[in-house]
């Protein structure tokens, strides 16, 4: 991720959140800012199942030298682990940035049942900006999608992060 990428994040008007979908999205949000502590891209994620929370993630491709170790992925991994299932159908998934191609290719393969995320990512989105790979009718199951939940906080938290680098 470039450190210019921060300002052309896109924030749309806030849309009407339900109750649950902000207190998660909060949730990602805070481990967002995990991420950003450890030095990691601010990104987070939060599954939950039936109400209940079964993963909570972040960033940590530089912690792990990992590039798959995005929020989204390290989240699904642990929610099928809890799961003892890589299905998981009833699950909703919370990010607080539109997830690139590898992890919208991982979440339709996971089946996950419901994305709700905060801002887009015009660089790597391929959710709604770049692609629309959650709802593209040639693949074998499409994802809800419920975008820009949070999204001002969760861009101002990318915002800040970049702008701390290009300080150093």
């Amino acid at each position: 991720m470039s450190a210019t990428r921060s300002a052309e994040l896109i924030v749309d008007a806030t849309p009407e959140v339900a109750p649950a979908d902000e207190l998660h999205m909060r949730a990602a949000l805070a481990a967002a800012e995990q991420a950003s502590a450890s030095g990691e891209v601010p990104v987070g994620a939060v599954i939950v199942v039936g109400g209940s929370v079964v993963a909570v993630a972040h960033n940590q491709r530089e912690t792990r030298n990992d590039p798959t170790a995005h929020a989204e992925i390290v989240a699904l991994r642990m929610a099928a682990a809890q799961l003892a299932s890589w299905r998981l159908v009833d699950a909703d998934l919370y990010v607080t940035m539109e997830p690139c191609p590898m992890c919208a290719g991982a979440i339709v393969n996971a089946r996950v049942r419901r994305l709700v995320y905060g801002c887009d990512d015009p660089k790597a989105g391929a959710v709604r900006t770049l692609f629309q790979l959650l709802d593209d009718p040639r693949l074998n199951h499409r994802v809800e999608v419920v975008p820009g939940v949070l999204a001002a906080e969760s861009a101002a938290l990318l915002k800040s992060f970049f702008s701390r680098l290009r300080v150093r």
